[in-house]
């Protein structure tokens, strides 16, 4: 038999952590998170990171490994991920991977594209530019360089545009003419389960998560992390739109407000990455576990 990496992937708020624990008892296995925004351990409620009583229910990789003032990158975690399931096969035939984060999973499952590398001093002027003169700046810089970049990348987020505008400046080529090369063969075969449900479904599980955050003491912990907002992994959604009411802009409400547009934004991003993928097994959420262990015993030869 194969050893299989079974890839649970979908928008945010669809229940990817509750099946993932469910197939890894089913499975007698154990879960690889590639959340990303999960890796920090300052970094709990607004993450939704899998609860005290999830994590004991199965054995979990990749949470809360991490500090958020840690440099940490997709290369690094395929490196460190690739490890972990060398290590897990030699004794399980089956490994669970669960996340949103597209790249990320890409990573573990395919492999990073090969980028050159380019003068150091090119991301600093861009983050200078940033700082200076926002992001919209960097974004049109983008569009008239590499539209196709423009058109697929999660433009909202300024890490991914400025290491797509370094890649163009310093290699003369566009960003996107790197990407989709051929890549190092894996020694393990994945299986990937998408979880969806009809637009309204997810928008108001959303919503209801974000209530439920902030009654479970997200904005205490966005207090306790104010010396720190200016790091990159705080410059995401649930965090920077609280900075902003802590900093007087916003009023809560508005904040909130904000915060569930922003990660129903970000849902409609990661269903957009996760559809260009053909192979993927699409389950409506309210599947039973029965049907979606059947489809996966067709699968496994």
């Amino acid at each position: 038999m194969h050893n299989y990496l079974i890839s649970i992937v979908g928008p945010t708020a669809i229940g990817k952590t509750t099946l993932s624990i469910k197939l890894a008892k089913h499975f007698n296995t154990e879960i690889i998170s590639a959340d990303s925004r999960q890796f920090f351990k300052e970094m709990s409620i607004g993450t939704a990171a899998p609860s005290k009583e999830e994590l004991k229910a199965a054995k979990h990789h990749f949470i809360h490994h991490k500090s958020i003032q840690d440099q940490y990158n997709v290369g690094e975690f395929e490196k460190e991920a690739l490890q972990t399931l060398e290590s897990l096969f030699k004794t399980k035939n089956i490994v669970i991977m669960v996340g949103g984060s597209g790249l990320y999973v890409d990573a573990v499952s395919k492999g990073l594209d090969y980028f050159p590398d380019v003068d150091n001093r090119i991301r600093d002027q861009l983050n200078a530019d940033l700082e200076s003169k926002g992001l919209p700046f960097l974004q049109e810089q983008l569009k008239l360089l590499d539209i196709k970049s423009y058109n697929s990348i999660a433009i909202d987020n300024p890490h991914r545009v400025i290491r797509a505008l370094e890649i163009c400046i310093g290699s003369g080529n566009p960003y996107s003419s790197f990407l989709n090369k051929d890549k190092t063969k894996r020694s393990f075969k994945t299986i990937t389960i998408g979880l969806t449900a009809d637009r309204d479904i997810i928008y108001n599980r959303i919503n209801e998560r974000v209530d439920i955050m902030i009654k479970d003491g997200l904005l205490d912990e966005v207090k306790n992390l104010i010396p720190y907002k200016s790091l990159n992994a705080l410059n995401t959604v649930g965090y920077k739109e609280l900075f902003n009411y802590l900093d007087g802009n916003w009023t809560l409400d508005f904040a909130i407000s904000e915060i569930k547009k922003n990660t129903r934004r970000f849902a409609k991003r990661q269903l957009t990455w996760f559809r260009k993928d053909d192979r993927i097994l699409w389950f409506d959420y309210e599947t039973p576990l029965d049907t979606i262990i059947a489809e996966l015993n067709k699968k496994f030869n």
